[in-house]
């Protein structure tokens, strides 16, 4: 699925379905076909869905490496990772990090503490590369189709517990 979304938004539309069972063929040589087949329409609901088309608007980019440094608990780290999608428009930026748990939560309360705390990084980071822009962070969960939008207050509180071995 990640594959998948990372690579069928840069295609045009009309390509996007022969490459993605191109692939699927491809790493899914062992699945069922009524497998590969659930894959790829979860994937073409979510590529063409109106609820996530800021997500895949022009200008967004796919696996974005970032780093910078922030402040914990009164300590300077350096932090980097990989964000799986970043949009990018004139006064906001939307992170998005995509999830495919078997049962994911379906209640922003139940996001676990480990997702909270590397999204929370992720959109610190990107507030201090683009200053003066509204930093959304959301994840979305594949197996539901559903873009969870998380309240910053949350990620804020999910960063400060974070720990660093």
């Amino acid at each position: 699925m990640h594959r998948l979304l990372q690579t069928l938004p840069d295609l045009p539309e009309g390509e996007r379905e022969a490459a993605a069972r191109r692939y699927l063929a491809r790493i899914g040589a062992g699945w069922r076909e009524e497998d590969r087949e659930r894959a790829w329409a979860s994937v073409a609901s979510i590529l063409g869905g109106a609820g996530f088309a800021p997500i895949f608007a022009t200008g967004s980019r796919a696996e974005v490496s970032i780093m910078g440094t922030l402040d914990i608990r009164g300590r300077p780290r350096a932090i980097s990772g990989k964000i799986d999608r970043l949009a990018v428009s004139e006064k906001e930026v939307l992170v998005v990090d995509y999830k495919s748990d078997a049962v994911p939560p379906t209640t922003e309360k139940a996001v676990p503490a480990v997702y909270l705390s590397q999204i929370g990084l992720y959109a610190q980071i990107a507030g201090q590369l683009f200053p003066g822009h509204r930093v959304e962070a959301a994840i979305l969960w594949t197996s539901l189709e559903m873009l969870m939008i998380l309240p910053p207050a949350r990620l804020a509180e999910a960063v400060v517990s974070f720990t660093i071995g």
